[in-house]
């Protein structure tokens, strides 16, 4: 089975991600098809476990000691594990799962919906970055070091997708 390309879509109307959108933080949201059936909890699973997400996993244990295993992973997918390295269940339902950062400042969001009018899954990732007060102004805004990051980010963001949906596809 194979995954077709993954690309820049607007956010669905219902993902729980979309409540940032209205608080004016910056969301993004990236999309591909596998032609296999695949569940949420398989998609989490997949890309939790995925080697470019395990490097992260390994950087987060030995900068800001949070580590993680596999096993932590497979119950963050099934739903009975709600805190997972460096990020806690903010919300979840049966095909979608938004994730908090430690900080409160990022959001992490995954969903996966059978493909209308033909097999296959689709899969969602998505992210959300909460703007700071600014401590003159009081004005919210985003950081240097997030513009500074954004492209890195966008192209992180579609190479964890493809792995995850690599792994399924197989």
């Amino acid at each position: 089975m194979t995954t077709r390309a993954v690309r820049a879509c607007e956010l669905p109307a219902q993902a729980l991600l979309r409540r940032y959108v209205d608080d004016g933080a910056y969301t993004d949201c990236f999309v591909t098809d596998i032609a296999a059936t695949a569940t949420q909890a398989e998609y989490v699973e997949a890309f939790y476990t995925s080697p470019v997400f395990r490097t992260e996993r390994w950087l987060l244990a030995r900068f800001i000691a949070r580590p993680s295993t596999d096993l932590e992973a497979r119950q963050l997918a099934l739903g009975t594990r709600d805190s997972f390295s460096a990020w806690s269940v903010e919300a979840r339902n049966v095909d979608q799962l938004l994730l908090s950062d430690f900080q409160g400042r990022t959001r992490s969001w995954l969903m996966s919906t059978p493909i209308p009018g033909q097999p296959g899954t689709r899969l969602y990732f998505g992210s959300a970055v909460v703007p700071v007060k600014d401590r003159r102004t009081g004005e919210a805004r985003m950081s240097g070091v997030f513009r500074a990051l954004l492209s890195f980010h966008k192209v992180y963001s579609r190479i964890l997708l493809h792995d995850a949906a690599r792994r399924l596809a197989d």
